[in-house]
């Protein structure tokens, strides 16, 4: 059976869909139906299946899936042994407000050294991404978290990440030289999605001190969020990389807040057992020698 069908079959899997997979591997849409159907037709047994309009794996689809993968990555990390490339794919499960505002300049530093890598950036939930790294889906993860997130995974901490309050320039809270949890009762919150880690952590937060959270907007979008709070309709919680630009620009306020319970942690996370390629080496060592020398 040739790797091409296993790496159409993963990529379907990765996006649930057709379309998509098409899309990325820059085939026609009718070749990745059939690339799957002849794996079907290999094993037996229905690799996927339809509920309305999404698409997941059968139970046999997630059994092969899993063996895939560890084909695909045998089979790359023998070209590199054997050939010394430094070609192939590097897939990275993260969550949105890394993949947006921490990892592009490490990227772009990885794409220089090596032009003919392949990099698959992937925004995920922190359940999700500790599951696919778990798994092998993804080459590694980075997260915000409490250190250690995953004892199951290696967990590498990279850097501590202040979550800030911030808020328009005009808001009230902004008169205060120090604010404490009794000075946010009445206070209107932007948030972002219930699957958060710093949400859940201010929630409880809040909650351990009979303290209501005022929820005026739920946002899945950081952009959204912070021009929400420039527009005036509520202060939110975020991570400093998030709002480093617009406190530089004077366009936000940090507010005079902080609490123990408030602290993350930015960290990379590997399989125990994952073969540490050339490229995924050199993409650590830029992460790691960065911040250490900052």
């Amino acid at each position: 059976m040739d790797l091409t069908y296993f790496r159409t079959f993963r990529e379907v899997a990765r996006r649930k869909s057709f379309t998509k997979a098409a899309e990325e591997l820059g085939y026609a849409q009718s070749s990745i139906t059939m690339q799957i159907q002849k794996l079907e037709r290999e094993y037996g047994v229905p690799l996927f299946e339809r509920f309305g309009r999404q698409l997941r794996l059968t139970s046999p689809g997630e059994s092969l899936l899993k063996l895939a993968v560890q084909m695909l990555d045998l089979y790359d990390q023998s070209k590199e042994m054997v050939a010394s490339q430094v070609t192939g794919t590097l897939t990275i499960g993260t969550i949105n407000s890394l993949a947006a505002y921490y990892l592009p300049p490490y990227l772009q530093a990885l794409k220089q050294l090596y032009p003919g890598l392949n990099i698959q950036l992937y925004p995920d939930s922190e359940a999700s991404l500790m599951t696919k790294v778990r798994e092998g889906d993804y080459d590694l993860g980075l997260l915000l978290d409490r250190y250690p997130a995953e004892p199951l995974l290696t967990c590498t901490k990279i850097k501590e990440e202040p979550l800030l309050l911030v808020a328009p320039l005009t808001h009230p809270l902004t008169q205060l030289d120090r604010i404490e949890l009794s000075d946010l009762q009445q206070t209107e919150f932007i948030v972002t999605e219930e699957s958060c880690i710093y949400r859940g952590m201010f929630e409880k937060l809040l909650k351990d001190h009979a303290i209501p959270l005022q929820i005026g907007f739920e946002l899945g979008n950081l952009e959204a969020i912070k021009q929400c709070v420039m527009n005036g309709l509520g202060i939110a919680l975020l991570p400093r990389i998030v709002v480093q630009s617009e406190l530089e620009q004077k366009r936000l306020v940090s507010l005079p807040f902080s609490h123990e319970d408030l602290k993350l942690d930015i960290q990379l996370l590997l399989h125990p057992k994952k073969w540490i390629s050339q490229p995924l080496q050199t993409f650590i060592q830029l992460l790691t020698n960065n911040e250490e020398d900052k």
